[in-house]
């Protein structure tokens, strides 16, 4: 019996490990959206992002992409658009709608470059593509399946960190998925985003640089 118990224990602990591995290896298979972290403190960042171009459809967040979602967005990228162009997967997945409520929008990011190229327009209904602003964001990362509670729950954790770092954002938040729907919860990036609003002194030290870089150039 306790023989049987040390085998049970050795597999379960290299299933584990099997399964975290493929979890990552999955994950790191697929080109991710680019950002530059300002700022760490544990699973809290500051994150610089880029323009991204997304291709996004309505979602219901806890639908989990079961609502057909995750389907039209995945038809265009296997080649339902007018190029008849098959794109990578990218990650994350974002999702972007008031946290909490049940309709938001989501979105996949188009591979640097599909999106410098020009990306396709979409054939299937209710998909389209769309520009995601670029900027500054506060970010907490967590584990978990991903559902309008615990979005909620790790918005207001970012939040409340924000008011510490004397960090203003908007109203609005996204969250984002890094994983297929078959990775163990446990072992899923999640993320919550939240735009961090521009301030006066930022933006004149912008216009300055700007200014500089014009003069230059001239």
């Amino acid at each position: 019996m306790k023989r049987a118990m040390i085998y049970f224990a050795g597999f379960l602990g290299v299933a584990l490990v099997g399964t975290f591995a493929l979890a990552m290896t999955t994950r790191a298979g697929y080109e991710s959206a680019e950002y530059k972290v300002i700022e760490s403190d544990g699973s809290f960042e500051v994150r610089e992002y880029p323009d991204l171009m997304l291709v996004a459809t309505d979602s219901k967040m806890d639908s989990q992409g079961r609502d057909g979602s995750f389907m039209r967005l995945f038809q265009y990228i296997s080649g339902a658009n007018e190029a008849e162009q098959k794109i990578a997967m990218t990650t994350p997945v974002f999702m972007e709608g008031e946290i909490g409520k049940s309709d938001v929008s989501m979105g996949f990011v188009m591979p640097k470059d599909v999106a410098a190229k020009g990306a396709p327009d979409p054939k299937g209904e209710g998909v389209k593509l769309r520009e995601r602003k670029g900027g500054r964001f506060a970010v907490v990362r967590f584990p978990g399946k991903l559902d309008s509670k615990l979005a909620k729950e790790k918005e207001t954790e970012l939040r409340e960190w924000m008011k510490s770092q004397g960090l203003e954002g908007e109203e609005s938040a996204e969250a984002a998925g890094y994983d297929p729907p078959f990775t163990p919860a446990a072992l899923r990036r999640n993320e919550i985003l939240i735009r961090l609003k521009t301030s006066v002194e930022e933006t004149e030290k912008g216009d300055s640089e700007s200014s500089s870089e014009t003069a230059q150039d001239s």
